[in-house]
């Protein structure tokens, strides 16, 4: 049996609001564990796989993926970038011919990669028993045993008997009564999202039912070119699929649809009430995560960047980063998509981006600003790494070292600094940044001038491929 996962790393995240944005989502934070979430599911199917796996990403998470897959040490990983979002259908799909490119026919292992699965032998004994009926043919998905009527998650009916069985019907999101309903009855399963089944079945289903969008994937597909590690797919054919879930796709239509009941500690983490559930509890029921002091309180959250005080409180999520507070009761925490919904249509960036910004060659943490005026950034630059050499319409920067040593490109001179020594970088003038020591590279920006957004860059070089 080879076994080739396929990890989707498209999601957006936005009910884990401020701590998941759309820059930096769910699946790139460390929720459960000391590993992000990315990470676990990697680690979590690697004694089952033949080799490195696919990623499909959102073209705008493509260095956040290769770095942390790289350091879990996977190499040549093959990173299919969708220019635009649309659904697992055509991502699914992407991956399938990639798979095939070489010849091969593997059982795909489609997994999101932003759950959680605390029982992972299980996980992995599942796969095996699934394995035999994914080699006949079958287009098998995992059901996760209920423990609640939950109303949040998508059902699956499934025939009688043992091990991997028939599909009756795929149910939507139900309400309490009728999920009630499913508990009591028996044979119903949430709907986990994760699948297996030949990559050529997977392609043949969906050439069946949705010949439009095999077609548009192919072109996009045929005409992507590759760079390092990423795959990008064509901008033009992928946007001109439909948008649509491998479960409407196919799976609801297929005869050929099975399902795996299983019982393995899954946990979508869809909330921050989900995210209470998984997490390490306290005597009183609370959850914390930082420092965080909680007295005479039960059954909360806190997430904390600094420090938090919990007094006399019961159900509440609480989750301060360095540029937002939330404050919810936790049987309301779906609503927080509602927040994200009112920033965006404000036009605030809050719902995009951290106050610390994470780019490929490094990171930057804008400080203190004052529009048309002033801002204030620490820059940290990886070992190695290099700005693009660039210039600016509208600013002048001045820059002092901290920690490391920075070479320095500014027009024609080229020039190296240390801790506590600074330069300064004229508006218009080309430069350059770069580390090449072996530690991190940290030095304080200050910008002047009467714009200072981030879109007053003219790159002139650039090794990461960004236009």
């Amino acid at each position: 049996m080879k076994l080739q996962p396929v990890l989707l790393s498209g999601g957006s995240g936005t009910r884990l609001w401020p701590l998941s944005r759309e820059a930096y989502p769910k699946q790139f934070l460390a929720l459960a564990g000391d590993r992000t979430m990315l990470q676990d599911t990697w680690r979590r199917v690697a004694p089952l796989a033949a080799g490195a796996p696919i990623v499909v990403a959102n073209e705008e998470h493509r260095f956040l993926a290769a770095e942390q897959l790289r350091l879990l040490g996977v190499e040549r990983a093959d990173i299919l970038l969708e220019p635009a979002g649309r659904n697992t259908a055509p991502a699914i799909a992407a991956a399938a011919l990639q798979a095939m490119a070489g010849g091969d026919d593997p059982l795909l292992l489609v997994l999101p990669s932003d759950h959680v699965v605390r029982d992972e032998d299980g996980f992995r004994a599942a796969v095996h028993t699934a394995a035999p009926a994914a080699m006949e043919g079958a287009l098998v998905t995992f059901g996760i045993v209920p423990d609640a009527p939950e109303t949040g998650f998508g059902y699956i009916q499934a025939g009688e008997g043992g091990g991997v069985r028939p599909v009756l019907r795929f149910v939507e999101k139900p309400d309490a009564a009728t999920a009630a309903s499913y508990l009591q009855a028996g044979g119903y399963y949430w709907n986990s999202g994760m699948f297996l089944f030949r990559a050529s079945r997977y392609l043949d289903e969906l050439g069946r039912f949705r010949p439009d969008i095999l077609a548009a994937v192919r072109r996009a597909f045929d005409a992507a070119t590759r760079d390092g590690d990423f795959i990008r797919l064509d901008r033009d054919a992928f946007s001109a699929s439909p948008s649509d879930s491998i479960d409407y796709a196919v799976m609801e239509k297929t005869a050929d649809a099975r399902v795996l009941p299983v019982d393995i500690g899954w946990n979508d983490v869809g909330s921050w009430s989900a995210l209470w559930a998984v997490s390490e509890q306290d005597e009183h029921g609370n959850a914390r995560h930082g420092d965080v002091i909680a007295v005479d309180s039960r059954n909360s959250y806190a997430y904390a960047r600094r420090l938090v005080a919990l007094v006399g409180v019961d159900d509440l999520v609480v989750v301060e980063t360095d540029d937002a507070v939330l404050v919810a009761h936790k049987d309301r925490v779906q609503q927080v998509k509602d927040v994200v919904a009112q920033l965006k249509a404000g036009q605030r960036s809050h719902a995009v981006l951290h106050r610390e910004v994470h780019r490929p060659w490094g990171s930057y943490d804008s400080i203190d600003q004052e529009d048309g005026c002033f801002q204030v950034k620490r820059i940290k630059v990886k070992p190695g790494a290099r700005l693009s050499l660039q210039s600016h319409r509208h600013r002048a920067e001045h820059w002092i070292v901290v920690r490391g040593t920075a070479r320095i490109t500014r027009d024609n001179d080229v020039f190296e600094l240390y801790a506590n020594q600074s330069t300064y970088i004229p508006l218009g003038a080309k430069h350059r940044l770069e580390n090449p020591g072996t530690e991190v590279l940290e030095l304080i920006e200050v910008q002047s001038g009467s714009y200072l957004g981030e879109d007053d860059i003219v790159r002139y070089e650039d090794v990461y491929g960004r236009s």
